[in-house]
């Protein structure tokens, strides 16, 4: 029986059949990991679908993105669709179906898939998630199910390459995690996994320190507004939106709209607070947030890049340095650096007995985030490729 390797992914996913040959799902091989019901809980779509449907007619729609960042939170286990009740279980199970049916998965296959080797959330039970990604799988159809962690499963895509004994560590970063394994490769035979750590920071993260520092203050963030007589703050909860992008869906209520433009009418910011009003309103969430998307990757390749984003009579443009941005995400690689030494020291490992350092995901093309490893490893030492493909392949060849 073909065995499959399948990346469920906090942003996108990926699927690659026995022996490492992703199969195509559209752009870059990937599938967007979102979900969106069609005014009942019995309609839905996913992937690029979902986003097309949310455009086409956002009032219609329930969307739902980010499904794997809520696995391992304990409060969140069903929510209301169109008036039914449907578990978080039942919600990725749904996803899974869609994915399946467009990677040409036939029912009952044999699965191997991908988990992080952190959840992701402040007080996340890894088990708790685990457990719920084993459900909606079963519940997909999917009953001989082998989980893998991510970071081992990019490893063997890369070492399958190797022709001599070898210590590597290897960076995994996705939408919401970034995860790391030392594992020692020998050819011929199945890694040995030294160490692991992993922590709830990556590309989503990063996205939102473009939302926050470059486009929140064209929308009114750091104005004033005068209630009464003296002036105060735009209210903080208007941005909140913007730490994920599909936040600013929830704003859109009758009461918060007419309330921002309130307040529109009272500030030194009018015409900003009116895009705002005007963006979640017309839930131009995805929209905005392709924008960012884009200028992120254009920072990766240039020092600098304009992030622009346009609708209706609106015009957002903003010039980004990559020093504006490495300093924005500068907390934040700090923490990925800390959870490279507790790799280390989990595999009881120094940097000296590495002999190869292995990154994927995204962000692993953020300078910023292989600057990190080539000051600590040496550049000779640093591999890459297949950024959003390895982990896929590499479940498929385990």
């Amino acid at each position: 029986m073909t065995r499959y390797g399948i990346d469920f992914g906090t942003t996108n996913s990926v699927v690659a059949r026995a022996g490492g040959q992703t199969i195509s799902l559209g752009a870059d091989d990937v599938f967007r990991s979102i979900l969106a019901f069609l005014g009942s809980a019995a309609r839905h779509v996913a992937g690029p679908a979902a986003a097309e449907a949310y455009l086409d007619d956002p009032e219609a729609c329930r969307l739902m993105m980010s499904l794997k960042s809520h696995l391992g939170e304990p409060s969140l286990r069903d929510t209301l669709v169109f008036g039914r009740p449907m578990a978080l279980e039942a919600l990725i199970a749904t996803f899974l179906r869609h994915l399946l049916t467009a990677a040409g998965v036939p029912a009952g296959a044999a699965v191997t898939a991908g988990r992080p080797v952190r959840f992701v959330g402040a007080r996340a039970d890894d088990q708790l998630a685990e457990t719920r990604l084993r459900a909606a799988f079963a519940q997909a159809g999917i009953t001989d199910l082998r989980l893998a962690l991510e970071p081992e499963a990019a490893g063997a895509r890369f070492a399958a390459g190797l022709t001599r004994a070898a210590t590597v560590l290897v960076g995994d970063f996705g939408g919401g995690t970034s995860d790391f394994s030392v594992l020692r490769f020998v050819p011929g035979a199945r890694a040995t996994a030294l160490g692991h750590a992993g922590i709830g920071i990556a590309g989503d993260d990063f996205d939102a320190a473009i939302l926050r520092h470059a486009v929140a203050p064209l929308l009114g963030q750091g104005g004033e507004y005068t209630p009464f007589e003296q002036p105060m703050p735009i209210p903080a909860a208007y941005f909140d939106g913007f730490q994920r992008w599909h936040r600013l869906a929830q704003m859109r209520t009758p009461k918060m709209l007419r309330e921002i433009a309130d307040v529109a009418r009272r500030s030194n910011v009018p015409r900003e607070l009116e895009m705002l009003r005007m963006l979640v309103e017309d839930e131009q969430g995805l929209a905005l947030n392709a924008a960012v998307v884009a200028a992120k990757r254009a920072l990766s390749a240039a020092p600098e890049a304009v992030f622009a984003f346009h609708h209706r009579d609106m015009q957002i443009e903003r010039r980004i340095t990559r020093a504006e941005f490495e300093a924005w995400i500068a907390r934040d690689i700090a923490r990925i650096a800390a959870t490279v030494d507790a790799a280390l020291a989990d595999a009881g490992c120094t940097e000296e007995q590495i002999d190869h350092v292995f990154l994927t995901g995204g962000s692993a093309l953020v300078p910023a985030v292989r600057a990190v490893f080539e000051a600590r490893f040496g550049a000779a030492r640093l591999a890459g490729g297949g950024e959003f493909l390895a982990v896929a392949e590499g479940l498929a060849l385990l």
